[in-house]
């Protein structure tokens, strides 16, 4: 890291801190979140008045230096469309309900206390556990088929065949999640054809299980990890492969020692495509859980819309974004000497 990065990242930091301490000190003194975001958006300006400031007088201007003015737009969203909602989300977690929906702003971690309880602890267990092998499960039925259709699939077709890929995302997520329902119940096909052959002898019994949520969560996700990993394929000049044969290696090690390194990439990004949102899918648990099989993010949804109880659902869903930014970066920490590593060889 240059001296430059260093200071921009320690100027990161500690404007962290100092936004971290106005906030816990705004929320001690007792006010509504409308006064907490005005005072937020107030400082905003100062803060980075104050940050360009300090860099002019800490090194002359250069000819290459990055126009700042070029960044505004997406700062500005940014903070419109994720800044503000997450301190809107801190303020409620840190408050208490009064009555059913009355909020009393506070200073408490008593909803935290409570979301890290027993039951709602077992709900984040499952919803890791599904999504870690939604996504093995994931990353095994669709990079052979993007390899398939990146490297055998016809010329002509492979446009047609793409898009019946995406095809199911022309309808509605919520129809997908109850036509699995209708696909996985005693009266479709699909259990009387496993009848006809022989593999099933009794009721079929998938229906309200954690293996009708796995089913949902792998094939509504699929499609989001097909495309990153064909598109790395699609760059893939086989005729690599063909050498690396033609010099005496077998498939396989033609595969670990030129085509891995090159996909890895996709994979690292269709995999997190699948892995954040199967983490916090509610939709798909729901109705095919039957309400027994309880994700984190179904949980933060009934404490909104059912038991009005805003801060402890925005606790809940605090912990899920903090659970989600710590396995990510050990994630992306660990792909990433994966990928140095299968670049070596």
């Amino acid at each position: 890291m240059s001296a430059v990065a260093g200071k921009h990242a320690l100027g990161a930091l500690a404007a962290t801190v100092i936004g971290a301490g106005v906030l816990i000190t705004v929320m001690v003194a007792g006010l509504g979140e409308f006064a907490t975001v005005a005072l937020f958006l107030a400082t905003l300006p100062a803060g980075v008045a104050l940050r360009a400031a300090l860099l002019r007088t800490r090194r002359p201007a250069q000819d290459d230096d990055y126009p700042l003015v070029l960044a505004w737009p997406s700062a500005a969203l940014y903070t419109a469309f994720f800044l503000l909602p997450l301190v809107l989300v801190v303020i409620y977690s840190l408050a208490t309900r009064q009555g059913y929906g009355d909020v009393v702003y506070s200073f408490s971690f008593h909803n935290f206390a409570e979301a890290l309880s027993g039951l709602y602890l077992q709900a984040f267990g499952r919803s890791l556990r599904f999504a870690v092998i939604g996504t093995i499960v994931t990353v095994l039925v669709g990079f052979p088929f993007a390899y398939w259709l990146a490297r055998y699939s016809p010329v002509r077709r492979r446009n047609l065949l793409l898009a019946l890929v995406m095809v199911p995302y022309v309808t509605a997520f919520l129809i997908r999640a109850y036509a699995w329902r209708l696909v996985l119940s005693e009266d479709f096909l699909l259990a009387q054809l496993l009848r006809t052959v022989g593999l099933l002898d009794g009721p079929l019994n998938l229906q309200n299980t954690g293996t009708a949520v796995q089913i949902g969560i792998v094939y509504n996700y699929l499609p989001l990890f097909i495309l990153p990993v064909y598109a790395a394929l699609e760059r893939m000049d086989w005729r690599l492969v063909d050498a690396a044969k033609d010099l005496g290696s077998s498939g396989f090690s033609a595969f670990r020692q030129v085509t891995l390194p090159v996909v890895a990439p996709g994979v690292i990004a269709g995999s997190l495509l699948v892995f954040i949102p199967m983490t916090g899918e509610y939709i798909i648990p729901a109705v095919l859980g039957g309400g027994r099989v309880d994700f984190v993010g179904t949980l933060v949804a009934r404490a909104f819309l059912e038991g009005q109880n805003y801060p402890f659902g925005a606790a809940l869903g605090l912990l899920v974004v903090m659970a989600l930014s710590g396995f990510l970066a050990l994630y992306l920490f660990m792909t990433s000497r994966a990928e140095r590593a299968l670049g070596g060889v």
